[in-house]
C-alpha cells in the first residue's frame, strides 16, 4: 500500500497509542524517510518540523516506543501506531501522555494527570 505523502507538504500524521491501555499517548508527523526508518527499526521516528530533521522517540529521555502495530486510516494520510511505550512517559513535560489537560465548557484548560517523571533531569531546564 502507498501512503499519501501530499497532502500535507509531505507529512503524515501519526497518532501514538498506548497498545496495552489504548490510551493516546502523542501525536506526530512522519515524512517519507522517517515512517521507512520506523519500519526498520521497530522504534517510532518521526520528523521534527520546527527542526527539519528526523528524530527517534528517546533518543535523549532512553524512553522508546516500540511498535506493536501501525494502522492506516480510510484515505491513507493518517497513521495511528500502536506502542509498547518504554519508560515513565512519553511528553517532554513530565506526563505519560501529551494530552494531560483538559478543557472546560468555559475553555478553561485543567492539569488532570500526574507527572510520572522530572523533566528537567531528563531533558534540561528548557524542555520546550
Amino acid at each position: 500500500m502507498e501512503l499519501d505523502f501530499n497532502k500535507l507538504d509531505g507529512l503524515l500524521p501519526a497518532v501514538i497509542q498506548d497498545a496495552g491501555t489504548g490510551e493516546v499517548l502523542m501525536l506526530g508527523f512522519m515524512n517519507a524517510e522517517a515512517y521507512a526508518a520506523t519500519q526498520k527499526s521497530g522504534e517510532v521516528t518521526f520528523f521534527s518540523r520546527s527542526r527539519n530533521k528526523l528524530w527517534r522517540k528517546g533518543e535523549q529521555s532512553g524512553h522508546v516506543m516500540k511498535v506493536r502495530e501501525i494502522r492506516v486510516d480510510c484515505d491513507v494520510d493518517t497513521l495511528l501506531i500502536r506502542v509498547d511505550a518504554l519508560g515513565p512517559g512519553v511528553c517532554h513535560e513530565g506526563y505519560q501522555s501529551c494530552f494531560f489537560r483538559q478543557i472546560s465548557a468555559d475553555g478553561e484548560a485543567k492539569v488532570v494527570a500526574q507527572r510520572t517523571f522530572d523533566p528537567n533531569a531528563v531533558y534540561g531546564k528548557d524542555s520546550r
